[in-house]
C-alpha cells in the first residue's frame, strides 16, 4: 500500500490512481462503485450506498483510510466539490448535446471554455512535480522512447512525436501503419522509455504493451483519465489528467498541456545537442521545402 504521507495534498482521482492497484477486491468494489455513482455516494446516507452496492459500509471507511482521509466523511466533502459527471457513454452524451443546441452556440462555447480551464486549473494543482521531474529525468535520459496511443489518443501521440523528432532521434512511434508493435517492443530494456496516452475506451493492445514492457524492465509512463486505467498497474510514473467536456467525447486540452509541458522540459535539460538538432531539422526542412519560404 502506498504510504500515507504520499497523499498529502493529492486530488481524489490522484491518491486513487496511486493506490487503487494495491487495495483489495472490496475496496476495489467500494471505489468502482463511487467514482460511477458519485451522486448517490455524495446525496445518499452510507446505508443505502452500501445496499446499492453490495459493499459494506467498513469497507467505504477503510477505502477513505487508504485514501489518507481522515474518514469516510472527509472523502464524500471533497467529492461534493468536484463530482464526477462522466458516468454516460458518447452515444448518450451526443444527444445531451442536441438537447442544449437550442441554447446557442454562443453557450455551447462558454461551456466548453469553462471545461477547458477548469480542465487545465485542476491539472496544475494536481500535479506531482516530483513525479514529473522523474519522469522528464528518464526521457532526457533513455537509449530509447517509444510512443504509444490508439483510438482517441492516436492524434495527440503523434503530435508529441511530431516535437520530439525536432530536438532527439530517439523517440519513436510505436503504431504507424503497418508496423508491428511486438517488434517496436522488441529489444527495450532498462534503459528504455514506453510513454503512452490512453483514455477510456481503453485499446487492449496498449494495455498490454504496457504489462510487456513492465516485464522487460522498461519505464513505462501512462497518461489516463481514469484511475481504472488498467494500464496503470504497470505504470512506472503515471498522471491522470481530467477531461471534462461538454462535448460527447473527452477533452485533451489538459493532456496537451502536460505533454508539450514535458517536451519543453526535457528540451531544457537536453544541452547543447538538442538545440543544434532543432537547427538542423528546420535546416532540413528548408532544403526539402516542406516549408514555405520565400
Amino acid at each position: 500500500m502506498s504510504n500515507q504521507g504520499d497523499f498529502v495534498k493529492k486530488s481524489f482521482e490522484k491518491r486513487l490512481a496511486l493506490a487503487y492497484a494495491d487495495l483489495s477486491g472490496a475496496l476495489k468494489g467500494a471505489a468502482d462503485f463511487l467514482v460511477a455513482n458519485p451522486l448517490d455516494v455524495v446525496t445518499r446516507p452510507l446505508r443505502t450506498v452500501s445496499r446499492n452496492s453490495g459493499v459494506s459500509p467498513a469497507a467505504f471507511s477503510r477505502l477513505a483510510k487508504a485514501l489518507g482521509y481522515e474518514d469516510f466523511e472527509a472523502l464524500r466533502e471533497e467529492m461534493r466539490d468536484k463530482i464526477d459527471r462522466r458516468v454516460n457513454n458518447f452515444a448518450t452524451r451526443a444527444e445531451q448535446l442536441q438537447k442544449q443546441h437550442e441554447y446557442g452556440a454562443d453557450r455551447f462555447v462558454d461551456l466548453h471554455l469553462d471545461a477547458c480551464q477548469s480542465n487545465l486549473r485542476q491539472t496544475v494543482a494536481a500535479l506531482d512535480h516530483a513525479e514529473l521531474e522523474r519522469t522528464v529525468e528518464e526521457l532526457a535520459g533513455a537509449r530509447k522512447v517509444l510512443l504509444l496511443g490508439a483510438l482517441g489518443s492516436t492524434g495527440v501521440i503523434e503530435y508529441l512525436s511530431y516535437m520530439a523528432n525536432f530536438c532527439a532521434d530517439n523517440w519513436v512511434l510505436a503504431n504507424r501503419m503497418g508496423a508491428s508493435l511486438g517488434g517496436a517492443l522488441t529489444g527495450l530494456d532498462q534503459r528504455d522509455v514506453l510513454l503512452i496516452v490512453t483514455k477510456p475506451p481503453f485499446a487492449s493492445n496498449v494495455i498490454k504493451a504496457a504489462k510487456l514492457a513492465q516485464q522487460l524492465d522498461v519505464f513505462v509512463v501512462v497518461i489516463t483519465d481514469s484511475h481504472m486505467c488498467p494500464a496503470l498497474e504497470f505504470a512506472s510514473a503515471a498522471f491522470v489528467v481530467p477531461t471534462e467536456s461538454p462535448q460527447f467525447f473527452s477533452s485533451y486540452v489538459a493532456t496537451l498541456f502536460l505533454i508539450e509541458t514535458i517536451i519543453g522540459m526535457v528540451v531544457g535539460r537536453s544541452g547543447a545537442l538538442a538545440q543544434e538538432r532543432i537547427a538542423e531539422v528546420e535546416l532540413r526542412n528548408r532544403q526539402m521545402a516542406e516549408v514555405w519560404s520565400e
